[in-house]
């Protein structure tokens, strides 16, 4: 069996490596980091407004390297859980949801595990949540861990 942990390094991915580990000791994780290039950022935080961003690519290549060691760090976690994991960092293509959902048709995973998010409230409305989107959106099954607080979305 091989699963997909999304990991973002909030207390909620935490929360769903320790509960992986319980319930899937010895198992293959493929611990799952996904980023988002500046220029996107930057697009959506200015809602469509243009921004003059420097074209070197230097803030996105020390972003991807950020990422890529959280994603370390995440394995490292999921091995002291218990799993046989290795660590995995993508940049997004559409969305954060969507390439969870990618990757896990690509690898073929048997199960997607995903921490909960705490927008609430209205945002959470307009925006909904990536473990929502994965779960709604995932051609496997998704499990949806809650956060250290017991809330989910």
């Amino acid at each position: 069996m091989t699963i997909l942990i999304a990991y973002d390094g909030s207390d909620d991915s935490k929360a769903a490596i320790a509960f992986a580990g319980e319930l899937f000791r010895g198992q293959r994780a493929v611990v799952l980091t996904v980023w988002e290039r500046l220029a996107m950022t930057s697009a959506r935080a200015s809602a469509g407004l243009m921004v003059a961003l420097d074209q070197s690519g230097a803030e996105d290549e020390a972003i991807r390297e950020a990422m890529t060691e959280l994603a370390r760090r995440g394995a490292e976690q999921a091995r002291q859980a218990g799993l046989d994991a290795t660590p995995r960092c993508d940049v997004d293509s559409v969305a954060v949801w969507s390439t969870i959902v990618d990757v896990a048709d690509e690898l073929d995973v048997q199960l997607i595990v995903t921490g909960t998010r705490g927008l609430g409230g209205v945002r959470s409305l307009l925006l909904g949540s990536t473990s929502d989107r994965v779960l709604h959106h995932a051609h496997r099954p998704v499990l949806v861990v809650p956060g250290p607080d017991g809330k989910g979305d």
